[in-house]
């Protein structure tokens, strides 16, 4: 693991794994209607949102030989996101994730990525993509992607590797989804690659994958000391709407989350790495990092969709404003 303080590189941050085209319904699916087409993945929606706040953010992924793979490629660009390092699976489609709106705050997701051009993301495209044209600053990683299939875990250990070798830092969000795999195939992994992480960004509920056989209680904090004791700097837990806290070797910091109204809480733990990352690239201290971090989830609450409601720095104060305010 590096130091304090990410090493200088080319790009400021760089982030592999499944972007899919998105599909948003207005009700139940099976009434049909109109649908609202987009882009969504956990790590593009970080590399997006840290975009909006001014950082070089590269993209690594595979897509297919198919319009769904320009769609995600060129909404990427469009944001300012680097993804000369993504590849084209010739042999295999863009995924799809449909979301159905089924009461207020209840939406189901529905994925069609099941031998996907993102599940086949090779070991040899990360390598090409981590150092060209320099390595990143911060490398960000999630629990989804190795996740996909052997291809993909395979991606990500290299990813790690060439971190260690660069004196990268390493981001993971452990972003478990049940539907890919079981508890214990993730905490396999995660334990595996805690060796390699600086800062780990976690619910609650996810931190027990995270440490291997301990004394530890299953209470956060116990958690997150006994992570911190195998070598983590950091560890940040989301509470969602009670706010976070973040475990260091200087003690514990609770920041609570920002009162907004909440439309859509899709997408809204990726806005809060986002945040968490861009101030610790600034080089602010854990306070403002917290601090930063609950604003850019609260604008994705506040906001439907998957990334289209991040932030840019000018707009971080926007929540400081008192309602009905309007900004000339």
């Amino acid at each position: 693991m590096s130091g304090t303080t990410p090493p200088r590189g080319a790009t400021d941050v760089l982030t592999l794994g499944e972007t899919m085209v998105a599909l948003r319904g207005s009700g139940p699916l099976k009434l049909g209607g109109s649908m609202d087409v987009s882009i969504a993945g956990a790590e593009s929606n970080v590399a997006i949102g840290l975009a909006r706040l001014g950082h070089a953010t590269r993209w690594a992924g595979a897509v297919g030989d198919d319009e769904a793979g320009e769609l995600v490629l060129r909404t990427l660009r469009a944001e300012g996101v680097d993804v000369s390092g993504a590849t084209r699976d010739l042999d295999a489609p863009t995924g799809l994730i449909l979301f159905e709106p089924r009461l207020p705050e209840v939406t189901r997701v529905h994925y069609y990525r099941a031998g996907s051009a993102g599940s086949r993301l090779t070991a040899a495209a990360v390598e090409g993509a981590f150092t060209s044209p320099g390595a990143p600053r911060v490398l960000h990683l999630t629990g989804i992607t190795p996740a996909l299939g052997a291809s993909a875990l395979a991606a990500c250990r290299r990813a790690l590797e060439l971190a260690r070798e660069h004196d990268t830092t390493v981001c993971l969000d452990v972003n478990f989804r049940s539907r890919l795999w079981s508890d214990e195939e993730s905490a396999a992994v995660m334990r595996s690659w805690i060796p390699y992480v600086d800062v780990l960004i976690a619910s609650d509920d996810e931190l027990p994958l995270c440490v291997r056989e301990t004394t530890a209680t299953g209470e956060a904090h116990a958690l997150a000391k006994a992570l911190l004791a195998q070598g983590v700097r950091e560890v940040v837990v989301k509470l969602g709407a009670d706010g976070a806290t973040a475990y260091t070797a200087e003690g514990e910091l609770y920041a609570p989350a920002r009162p907004v109204r909440a439309v859509d809480a899709v997408g809204a733990g990726d806005a809060f790495v986002a945040g968490y990352l861009s101030a610790l690239l600034d080089g602010d201290d854990v306070p403002d990092r917290l601090d930063r971090a609950v604003t850019t989830g609260a604008f994705a609450v506040a906001s439907h969709g998957d990334w289209e409601g991040a932030p840019t720095r000018a707009e971080l104060g926007l929540l400081g404003a008192g309602p009905g305010t309007v900004v000339r």
